[in-house]
């Protein structure tokens, strides 16, 4: 099974068609999207695309939909979450996109692909970043320094105040994964997991009040997650410097190999792994 994983592409259009002529000329099994999908936050002031109307409704749908009639068959298995970059507001046109059958957005939610099981989460530690609709507490109500809580971000969908205050990326992911065999999981997430080759932030040397910032910024509900329960292959974005910073875009935990397509460049990083032969996978910039 042939497999492309791209992620934190934030709307930049070079990004996307060189990821739509991949896709046209190599007929991958399954594309996964993980997260920072759209033209926002840090990468507003790059020229995205030179379209009238909406992104999503005009670009993004029309292009997928256009390569879905091109290759007919051979259209691959799409899917896609979104990142701590995207607003939560434009969640509903995705899962509309999932309707149409274009895509599958897969937040929270579980997938077949053939003899594996795909799940999607999207949510992140908390950043000093103001936008929250992506973001949780991690395993409990501590925020590092320099970090925004939940209860003091912004929002472009309302959350109920006890959902800001106490909800917790390892309490969903209890939840979600639940009982299930994860022999043969494939996930997809935003965060990468913490204190691994793949959550490496370039904060050397920087504090906040006299207190130095850890330079790992991932989820530690995420890696005590992945240690216990040992999903097959797990995917990551979010920290675009981290494999710039340790050298490295994979990482394991004892049986489950992770992969990170964050990029610090303004290429595309495109990881192609087979589920069967995890150890050949690759990652190319383009």
């Amino acid at each position: 099974m042939d497999c492309i994983f791209v992620s934190d592409i934030h709307g930049l259009s070079e990004r996307y068609f060189k990821l739509f002529k991949l896709i046209e000329n190599e007929k991958p099994d399954a594309v996964f999207l993980g997260g920072d999908i759209l033209p926002s936050g840090m990468f507003m002031n790059y020229e995205t695309h030179d379209i009238d109307g909406d992104f999503i409704d005009d670009f993004l749908l029309v292009n997928f939909a256009e390569l879905k009639a091109k290759l007919g068959d051979n259209y691959p298995r799409v899917f896609m979450i979104l990142g701590n970059d995207d607003g939560r507001n434009r969640e509903v046109d995705f899962i509309s996109g999932s309707e149409a059958g274009i895509w599958e957005y897969i937040h929270f939610k579980k997938a077949e692909l053939g003899k594996y099981t795909v799940y999607g989460y999207s949510f992140v530690p908390p950043t000093p970043f103001r936008l929250k609709d992506w973001e949780r507490y991690d395993v409990s109500r501590y925020v590092d320094p320099g970090c925004l809580s939940p209860e003091e971000g912004k929002y472009t969908v309302n959350v109920p105040e006890r959902e800001k205050r106490y909800s917790t990326i390892k309490a969903d992911l209890d939840d979600f994964a639940g009982d299930d065999d994860l022999e043969n999981a494939i996930m997809l997430f935003h965060t990468p997991p913490y204190q691994t080759k793949l959550d490496r932030a370039n904060l050397d040397g920087k504090m906040i009040d006299h207190v130095p910032l850890d330079v790992h910024v991932g989820s530690i509900a995420l890696r005590r997650f992945i240690e216990a329960r040992q999903p097959l292959v797990t995917m990551h974005g979010h920290i675009h410097e981290s494999a710039s910073m340790t050298g490295s875009w994979k990482d394991a935990l004892g049986r489950t190999q992770m992969f990170s397509a964050a990029h610090d460049g303004r290429e595309l990083a495109v990881v192609r792994f087979d589920p069967e032969n995890l150890d050949k996978a690759v990652r190319e910039i383009i």
